[in-house]
C-alpha cells in the first residue's frame, strides 16, 4: 500500500496488513495513518490524491468562515473514527488560493473525497461526525471495511 506522508509529501510503501499499527514515515518519522486531522498544502494534496492507496478526505475551509470553524472539531471526530481506513486532511483556502481554482471550490467548507486518484464525491456546507462518516462511507464504500 502507498502512503503519502502529510508533513513532508514523500511516498511511503507500507504493508497492508500493518495498516494502522504506527506506521511512520521513513523520511521525517511524522505518523501516516493514527485518526488525526493534518493541514496540507495544494503540492501535497496533488501528489496524496494520485499515489495513495487510502481514500483521502480534504476540508477545504478558511479561518473567517464560522461554518468552517464550526465543522472543525466534527471532522476531527470522523477522522478518528475512519482511523486506519481513510485520511481526513485540511487545506486552508486562504493560504492556497489556488486550491480554490483548481478544484473549483465555490463555498466553504467543502469536503472531497479522493479515492484511487479521482474525485469520488463532493459536499459543501458543515456536516456533524456522523454525517460526515455516512457521507463518506457511501462516497468510498471501502474505507467502511
Amino acid at each position: 500500500m502507498k502512503l503519502t506522508c502529510l508533513d513532508c509529501g514523500q511516498v511511503n510503501r507500507v504493508p497492508t496488513d500493518r495498516a494502522g499499527k504506527g506506521l511512520k514515515c521513513g523520511t521525517c518519522g511524522a505518523p501516516l495513518l493514527g485518526g488525526k486531522v493534518r493541514e496540507i498544502d495544494l503540492a501535497t494534496l496533488r501528489k496524496a490524491m494520485r499515489q495513495d492507496d487510502l481514500p483521502l478526505v480534504v476540508d477545504f475551509w478558511a479561518p473567517w468562515c464560522g461554518p468552517c470553524r464550526m465543522m472543525a472539531p466534527e471532522f476531527a471526530k470522523a477522522a478518528e473514527a475512519l482511523s486506519g481506513r481513510a485520511r481526513l486532511a485540511k487545506l486552508n483556502t486562504e493560504v492556497e488560493a489556488a486550491a480554490s481554482q483548481a478544484f473549483g471550490i465555490r463555498g466553504i467548507p467543502t469536503m472531497i473525497v479522493f479515492d484511487r486518484g479521482q474525485e469520488a464525491a463532493r459536499q459543501s456546507g458543515a456536516l456533524r461526525a456522523p454525517q460526515i462518516l455516512q457521507w463518506i462511507e457511501r462516497a468510498a464504500p471501502r474505507s467502511a471495511a
